[in-house]
């Protein structure tokens, strides 16, 4: 369909909500995508079935403060503040937060807050379990300056 998938999460609970979030090329994705892709979706999971209890399909943009899920997110956004999570401690800790610098290898990169002291800190791609964008006035700027 052209679109890129950023994040896909089955969330159990009263109901289970299957989430889709997808963004063209580009980076945008509009009400009209998401409806698109809702219904190409909906229309293959009726047939495939592959979820075996009830479930609400949701589809959506990655929105400002966007999960960070592939390489390329972590090398597009640098400079940005964001927040990592790890399965594991990586030097005695699993949260991260600060600017993004990129990735080198198989790494990325983030200048980090460690007891009041900043650090550059190396945080293996294949440890990081949760990491997104943090929402603040350059993060907004950049957006809107991406609209023009």
């Amino acid at each position: 369909m052209g679109f890129e998938l950023v994040r896909v999460r089955l969330a159990e609970g009263k109901r289970a909500t299957l989430q889709i979030m997808a963004e063209r090329p580009d980076g945008t994705m509009g009400i009209d995508d998401c409806a698109e892709v809702s219904r190409v979706v909906s229309a293959l999971l009726d047939v495939e079935d592959p979820i075996e209890s009830a479930y609400h399909l949701e589809v959506s943009s990655p929105g400002i403060d966007r999960p960070l899920t592939r390489r390329k997110d972590f090398e597009r956004w640098a400079g940005f503040e964001a927040k990592l999570e790890t399965v594991e401690l990586i030097d005695g800790r699993k949260r991260f937060r600060g600017e993004l610098l990129g990735v080198e290898g198989d790494e990325v990169m983030i200048r980090a807050d460690d007891a009041g002291e900043t650090a550059v800190r190396r945080v293996p791609l294949e440890a990081i379990d949760k990491a997104s964008l943090v929402l603040t006035d350059a993060l907004i700027a950049a957006s809107l300056n991406d609209r023009d």
